[in-house]
């Protein structure tokens, strides 16, 4: 958790900045994104984490927790079952802070703060799926009966080889009669 700011909090006391969080998490988690001052966007980030990794967990301490700063009902169920779905591979970085000028007004610094609800990467999503696949290949591969085909492969080994052995045996039948033809045959030519 951020340690507390030193000095003056956001627009007075310290429950003040309190409320003002709690209220910027609310909306922030009703319209997924939120146009602030840079300084509420700063401040707004890991308090908006923290509460995003409480819905993560989903137990009902965790969601007791949540509705003890944020009293909107219907804003805590969003944040348990959409948010909390959306960003459970995701480890940390839910939220993204975009600046986008100043005021018109007073000149204030302006961002958007906006949650991350895309997946964590197209890549890493494809990988993921790859592994998956592959780890439930090797278990079918596993969990089928190696053994009779072990025992297919050893009883149609001999009849191969003994197909092999005969096949060989006729080839050099036929070179040998060759060969001992063809010496007999320079022996009469030469005579």
């Amino acid at each position: 958790m951020p340690t507390p700011a030193k000095g003056p909090r956001l627009g007075g006391g310290a429950s003040h900045e309190r409320l003002m969080l709690a209220n910027l998490s609310a909306a922030l988690f009703e319209h997924k994104r939120i146009t602030t001052t840079v300084t509420k966007a700063k401040r707004l980030k890991p308090y908006a984490e923290r509460l995003v990794t409480f819905a993560k967990r989903g137990d009902l301490a965790s969601r007791r927790r949540v509705l003890g700063l944020i009293s909107d009902k219907g804003i805590v169920h969003e944040l348990f079952t959409d948010i909390a779905q959306a960003v459970e591979n995701r480890n940390g970085g839910y939220t993204r802070i975009t600046k986008i000028g100043n005021r018109k007004g007073d000149n204030a610094p302006m961002a958007v703060i906006e949650l991350v609800l895309e997946p964590v990467s197209a890549k890493q999503a494809v990988v993921a799926e790859a592994t998956s696949a592959a780890k439930r290949d090797a278990e079918k591969a596993e969990a089928a009966p190696v053994v009779e085909t072990e025992a297919a492969e050893t009883e149609e080994a001999p009849e191969a080889e003994v197909a092999e052995t005969e096949a060989a045996e006729t080839e050099e039948a036929p070179a040998a009669e060759e060969a001992a033809e063809e010496p007999a045959a320079e022996d009469k030519d030469a005579k």
